[in-house]
């Protein structure tokens, strides 16, 4: 039984509560078969005091014959009620564990940026560790229950033979339970630093990956390794810490339960040596002494899984709660497939103006690179539109105004360092398998070659951020994806600057060609694409300074031949 998700968590505990009430079902019933279990292996000692006490007094092979069943029955009991009650506690773990990697996965990936001081290496841990353990709460709250019922079936036992030995059981237990919860809270806040510190850890080695082309490039690497060695060194020495505090909390509980067992053995010898308990009762209050150092192991145990339950659920309420970076608008844009920039004005950029109407294939050649990122950054809804000046319109209607799926839909922006994906040159392709321009797309981008030279053809395998292929190959595989969007308006930034000049010029003619009355839009200083382009737009010092067609700015503007002519 699961009940539905309907209002989002604010808290850690909320998170906690929901995952309790969405699987209030499946712990009734493991709570219910574990308790049959704790029961049984509480009357496994019981039967046996019975049993040497019946057979001391009346010795007969029929009452030995029905307690051998007897026994049977309790065997039985214990191995199937363990065996069905973990199977279904473990599949609701980890049906809510999923839910939750999901949820997080979700918030990670919206359209709108969380306004949370997470990098992604980060997210990635709260999606998976923090995830698992926060739904390690299905599990924790039967076993607390089945692990109570078996201290009190002890303990009713017991106290039915002598009260004291009842008394010293329920006493005991209290005074155990005391001193590990608050051992507990510091349980708690060393695991929520030591998760802290290992997503950060997580968050530098992602970095790291992406950009090692570049450290090497420069001879960064080195330094970039001691950075990630200091933070690693920081998760190391914390998750010590939570090692020695684990283990100082294992060896507490132990050794009070091992006291109290002792202190119940030791009793129970002193009664019946006094004769106050007969030779069968003693036999079980031997026995529940031993036994009962299990489920009080389990039941101190617990307070340690609830606090690092919460631990995670906070950080995962640090994701699910965050509040988005801006807020959408929730119009859909009109049926023009214009795209217009008026007076924007964000980082290197100044007062830019300029309109692409619907069809019109448009470059702009920026002098600077720190403004072609930006115009890039801008118009892929990277940078808020309350966090720039002016107004970017697409079909005549404001991008603040627009939700940003519908925006997605009509709008695609490919990115300079478009990830590849591991997978295959078609999934790398097409991700959706909807696209019906693949083809097409594989030849414009000049990705033919990659496709003939392994007899998998598109099924070609491709490794994590494309480890197997070189940087043309991945550029190209970037653009050909761009391209078998077949997006009304697409904006390409420097989509050939890894390949060489005649790829270059096939490329610009495949990407004119297949993009023929459509909306498009390409950053670039590549000579091939500003000319395939049907007029050029110089951005210089964040302002649009010359307008023309490629060939007659080279016949007119000096310093347009000198920046773009190789």
């Amino acid at each position: 039984m699961t009940t539905p998700d309907t209002q989002r968590p604010r808290t850690g505990s909320g998170i906690l509560r929901t995952a309790l009430r969405r699987n209030v079902g499946a712990m009734a019933w493991g709570t219910l078969l574990m308790g049959l279990y704790q029961a049984g292996e509480t009357a496994f000692p019981i039967a046996l005091g019975l049993i040497v006490e019946h057979t001391m007094r009346h010795r007969s092979l029929e009452a030995l014959g029905l307690s051998v069943a007897a026994l049977a029955v309790i065997i039985t009991t214990v191995s199937l009620s363990w065996r069905f009650g973990m199977r279904i506690l473990q599949k609701a773990n980890t049906t809510e564990a999923h839910r939750w990697r999901v949820r997080v996965a979700g918030a990670g990936l919206q359209p709108v940026a969380r306004d949370v001081d997470l990098k992604s290496g980060e997210v990635l841990t709260v999606a998976t560790e923090d995830a698992d353990q926060t739904a390690d709460i299905i599990e924790v709250v039967p076993l607390l229950i089945s692990s109570l019922v078996a201290v009190l079936i002890a303990a009713v036992a017991l106290g039915l033979a002598d009260l004291r030995l009842g008394l010293l059981v329920i006493v005991g237990t209290v005074a155990i339970l005391s001193v590990l919860s608050v051992m507990s809270r510091r349980i708690g806040t060393s695991t929520r630093e030591q998760q802290a510190r290992v997503a950060r850890a997580g968050a530098k080695v992602a970095d790291l990956i992406v950009g090692l082309r570049p450290l090497h490039g420069f001879g960064g690497n080195h330094a970039a390794f001691r950075s990630y060695r200091r933070v690693s060194t920081d998760a190391r020495r914390q998750a010590v810490t939570v090692a020695r505090v684990n283990g100082v909390y294992a060896g507490t509980a132990l050794a009070l339960n091992a006291v109290l067992a002792a202190a119940v053995t030791l009793t129970a010898g002193w009664l019946a040596f006094e004769g106050r308990i007969t030779i069968g009762e003693l036999v079980t209050a031997v026995g529940l002494a031993q036994f009962i150092m299990e489920p009080l192991k389990l039941f101190s145990e617990m307070p340690k899984y609830v606090m690092m339950a919460r631990a995670s659920a906070e950080r995962m309420a640090l994701v699910l709660t965050a509040a988005p970076v801006t807020t959408p608008g929730r119009a859909r844009p009109a049926g023009g497939a214009d795209l217009e920039v008026d007076s924007v004005r964000h980082g290197a950029l100044r007062e830019v103006r300029f309109k692409v109407a619907a069809g019109e294939f448009v470059a702009v050649a920026a002098y600077q690179p720190r403004a072609a990122a930006d115009l890039a950054a801008v118009l892929a809804l990277n940078v808020p539109p309350d966090a720039y000046g002016g107004t970017v319109r697409l079909g005549g209607r404001d991008l603040a105004d627009l939700a940003v799926e519908a925006v997605r839909e009509r709008l695609l922006v490919n990115p300079y360092d478009g990830e590849i994906f591991a997978g295959t040159l078609r999934s790398n392709i097409d991700p959706s398998g909807t696209s019906r321009t693949v083809p097409e797309a594989v030849e414009a981008s000049m990705l033919t070659d990659v496709v003939a030279l392994h007899r998998e053809g598109l099924d070609h395998a491709v490794r994590d951020r494309g480890a197997n292929l070189s940087g043309g190959q991945r550029q190209r595989l970037s653009l050909a994806r761009a391209l078998a969007a077949d997006a009304d308006v697409l904006v390409l930034r420097d989509p050939t600057t890894a390949v060489d000049a005649v790829t270059e010029q096939l490329i610009a003619r495949g990407v004119a060609e297949l993009r023929r009355g459509r909306t498009t839009l390409v950053i670039t200083s590549s000579p091939a694409l500003l000319d395939v382009a049907d007029r050029v737009l110089v951005l210089d010092d964040g302002v649009v300074t010359a307008e023309d067609t490629h060939r007659r700015l080279l016949a007119t503007d000096e310093e347009y031949r000198l920046a773009v002519t190789r």
